[in-house]
This record gives structure tokens, C-alpha cells and sequence, in this order.
């Protein structure tokens, strides 16, 4: 990591994710029209540029809490959802009027987890969007609270723009905060916090770093804005935490003369049916693999045999996402099984060559194929 001030990383990109939190969009208990109005114009600019944007914005429970009249948000489910509903009308509202300056249009897309774990329906909103960007129409995307179960949320905006992120094949994820980066203790309460210039590699050190106090108004935190650089760097694109109060800030960042974290991805930039599986869909089980499948799968990617697995998790069916973990109970990464977990269980640490002797069937060789695996995670020992 680098703490040093004058870093700068180099960006060149072609089409970006921004996406603004709560801390940026609101005070108190309402939109902070002038953020707004500032960061669409800067938004405008970029256009200008040739840059493509995607904005994932917060807000809309801080918009239907001020036009209820509720003195804060509500904890309960229903409450909640039915806040967002009514906010959500004022907050696009309030974006479209803001592009209107510069004769920009906007569309407003509602997303659940679901849509993008379902392929076909993660094809769809890929080409609904790449259509709104050939138009020249700002996508403005948020999390379809009023419909999505818990099984279903994204959980928070960070994550979900990192995985429009990927979806679009962007060249960089902008993530504003009203902090402005990651820091090596909590800016708020300690007058001494430095800022972290760049993140290389994202070890448990980083994770320790990140707040897990969220503001009234969000659902996320800085460790949030961690598992979503995470997920990004994994898929070889990076990320930019800065604030989204400082004056020109998108403008400062396409410049390259900005202040706030730098998240450096991995060199390799998997395709996105890989960075589908394994940074999209939710796990439905647990495989734990030896050290020598962990040695065959992360370092000569090979496909993960039944010898190497030790232990199965859950209940899972052919076809369905499972991670695959060390014996440390690392996670390594995600893959897409070819049996069941109760067929799992009945050839883990046999060789190939006796799969039919045990199932009275054999369909493959592989429990999951490389082809249909992506490695998320490297522990240290298995880094070249």
C-alpha cells in the first residue's frame, strides 16, 4: 500500500461506473440538490469527453424519509421498501432535471440480484444498457428495494456497482463517499488517520482497515466499498474511492490529479461469463479442496477433480454455483458443479476412474471444469 500524498495512478478509460452513496447525496434527511446539480455536470463534461458513464446513485430512502416526513429511516422490511418506493420517483426526478442543463437524458433501471444471476436475464439488462449508452442517455441504476427479498439483495450499492461494473466491462468503478478513501483508522475519530494512496493487493490488513459504521442514511460502510474492490480487482478492473463533496471531483480523477484511494487490479481480466460466475452468483454450497487441488486449480489452472475434495457443504444440484475452499477455510473462488452434493460426498478423494464404479454413472471427469471456474481469491502460499 501507499500512503504517499503525491500518488497519482494513471487512468485511461472509455466508459466508467459512479457510483454515489447516501453520505454525498444527502443532508440530514433529504437530497442535496447542489451535489446533485454538481456531480451531473461534471458527469456532462466527461460526456464531452467521449467518456461513457453509468451512475448508480443512493438517495431514495433519504428522499421518501423527507417527503413522509419521518424524523429517520425505518428499521422495519416493509417500511423500509415502501420509503424507497416513494423516494425513488423524486430522486430520478431530481437527476433528470439536473441533465436537462446540458440536454442529457436519463433512464432510471431497478435491479435485484436475481436479474443479474439469471443468465439470460443478466444478457438482457447488458444489452438494455449498452443501448441506453449508444443513445446517449445516462443509465441511472439503484437497487430495487420494493420487490427484492433478502436472498435476493445486492445489500448495498457498492456492491451492486461492481457488478455493473463487470456486466458492462467498464474500465473503472468511481466510488463516492462523503470519507474520500481508505484510511489506516477512522478519519472521524482519529486526527491522525492517513490515506491510503493505493491498494496492491487485497489481504486481511485492508479488510481490518475499513469502518463498519454506516450513516444514517446508508446501507453500506467503507467495508462495503472493500468487498466490492475486491470483487473488482479479482476481475482485473480498478477502482477509485474519493469524495464525492470535493469540488470537481470526476473531473480531478479523469485528469489524474485527485485525492483518494487507488485499488490496483490483477493483471489478468477474466471473461465475463468467468467473472459471471464467480463474482455474481450467489453459493449455494462449500467444497473443500486439498493442498493439492488447491495447487492444480489456483496455480496451473486445472480443473478441480473429485480426489482432491476432503468435505461438501449444504445442498446443491448439478449446475448449481459452488465455492471451493482451502482446509483454513479461505475461499478460493466459484465454480459451477457437474453433480450434486449427495454424489460428491460419494466420490471426494477417489480418482477418476472409479466415478462410475461409485455412481453406477460417470457424466464427467471433473467435478467443476476450469472453463466453468473463476479463482476470486490467492492465499499466500499459492501466489507465484
Amino acid at each position: 500500500m501507499n500512503t504517499d500524498q503525491q500518488f497519482s495512478a494513471r487512468i485511461t478509460c472509455r466508459r466508467i461506473v459512479v457510483k454515489v452513496g447516501s453520505g454525498v447525496l444527502t443532508r440530514k434527511n433529504s437530497l442535496n440538490i447542489d451535489i446533485i446539480n454538481s456531480i451531473a455536470s461534471q458527469i456532462c463534461l466527461l460526456h464531452d469527453r467521449g467518456i461513457e458513464v453509468i451512475l448508480v446513485s443512493s438517495g431514495a430512502m433519504a428522499a421518501g424519509v423527507k417527503k413522509i416526513g419521518l424524523k429517520k429511516r425505518p428499521s422495519e422490511t416493509p417500511k423500509r421498501q415502501a420509503v424507497c418506493a416513494i423516494g425513488q420517483a423524486d430522486l430520478i426526478r431530481e437527476w433528470e432535471k439536473a441533465m436537462e442543463h446540458c440536454g442529457r437524458k436519463v433512464a432510471q433501471i431497478l435491479l435485484t440480484r436475481g436479474d443479474l444471476c439469471d443468465r439470460v436475464r443478466y444478457l438482457n439488462a447488458r444489452n438494455t444498457l449498452n443501448t441506453l449508452l449508444e443513445w446517449k442517455v445516462l443509465p441511472i441504476i439503484n437497487e430495487n428495494d420494493t420487490v427484492a427479498v433478502k436472498s435476493l439483495q445486492f445489500g448495498d450499492n457498492d456492491n451492486l456497482g461492481a457488478m455493473i461494473t463487470m456486466l458492462l466491462n467498464a474500465d473503472l468503478m468511481i466510488n463516492l463517499t462523503d470519507i474520500g478513501g481508505l484510511y489506516n483508522k477512522d478519519p472521524r475519530v482519529h486526527d491522525d488517520a492517513q490515506l491510503i494512496r493505493e491498494v496492491t493487493t487485497m489481504g486481511s490488513d485492508i479488510e481490518a482497515m475499513a469502518g463498519k459504521i454506516a450513516g444514517p442514511l446508508g446501507t453500506g460502510g467503507m467495508g462495503t466499498k472493500i468487498s466490492a474492490a475486491k470483487k473488482l480487482t479479482a476481475a482485473g478492473i480498478p477502482m477509485i474511492i474519493a469524495c464525492g463533496l470535493e469540488q470537481d471531483i470526476l473531473v480531478k480523477i479523469a485528469d489524474n490529479n485527485y485525492t483518494g484511494t487507488y485499488f490496483v487490479p490483477n493483471g489478468q481480466k477474466p471473461s465475463s461469463r468467468k467473472n459471471w460466475i464467480g463474482l455474481t452468483l450467489q453459493a449455494k454450497g462449500r467444497i473443500t479442496i486439498d493442498k493439492g487441488a488447491q495447487k492444480a486449480v489456483v496455480e496451473q489452472g486445472k480443473s478441480l477433480l473429485p480426489s482432491g475434495i476432503t468435505r461438501v457443504e449444504d445442498y446443491f444440484e448439478v449446475g448449481d454455483p459452488v465455492e471451493f475452499i482451502t482446509e483454513d477455510n479461505v475461499v478460493l473462488g466459484m465454480g459451477l458443479v457437474n453433480y450434486s452434493a449427495s454424489d460428491i460426498l460419494k466420490i471426494m478423494g477417489c480418482k477418476t476412474s472409479q466415478i462410475k464404479k461409485r455412481l453406477g454413472f460417470i457424466s464427467y471427469d471433473e467435478v467443476i471444469h476450469r472453463d466453468n471456474l473463476m479463482i476470486t481469491a490467492y492465499p499466500d502460499d499459492a501466489r507465484s
